[in-house]
């Protein structure tokens, strides 16, 4: 398919394949599944996330206080120091970068911030 007779959306189809076969969405794939397969990282989540949302609650009702909020970031950092969770932290962040470096590229062309502005919202 040549640049002349390709649309825009075949061109964005043809993007989207080659995010999809970089080693950094690759990389990202993975680690996800691992994570999701792990029985250990899912109950660590699922306390973390119950924490989180017992302390915005308190944190809207007024009634959150520093221990609380340094059990949420206990988790947090127990969650994150799960050698299966540091894996996927850092290929979310690798995919990330990646993902920016395209938009730069994009954005440079459109002289406009493509994934920030491009959405047609609002922008302050």
């Amino acid at each position: 398919m040549s640049v002349e007779t390709a649309t825009l959306e075949d061109l964005g189809r043809q993007l989207g394949e080659k995010i999809a076969d970089s080693p950094e969405h690759e990389a990202f794939v993975e680690a996800n599944e691992a994570v999701e397969n792990s029985a250990e990282a899912q109950e660590m989540i699922r306390e973390f996330e119950e924490l989180r949302h017992e302390f915005m609650v308190d944190r809207e009702a007024g009634r959150a206080d520093r221990e609380s909020m340094q059990e949420v970031q206990e988790a947090q950092r127990k969650l994150h120091n799960l050698p299966v969770m540091e894996e996927y932290l850092d290929a979310q962040e690798a995919l990330q970068e990646r993902l920016e470096s395209v938009n730069m590229a994009i954005s440079e062309e459109l002289a406009v911030d493509f994934g920030g502005e491009a959405g047609g919202c609002c922008q302050d």
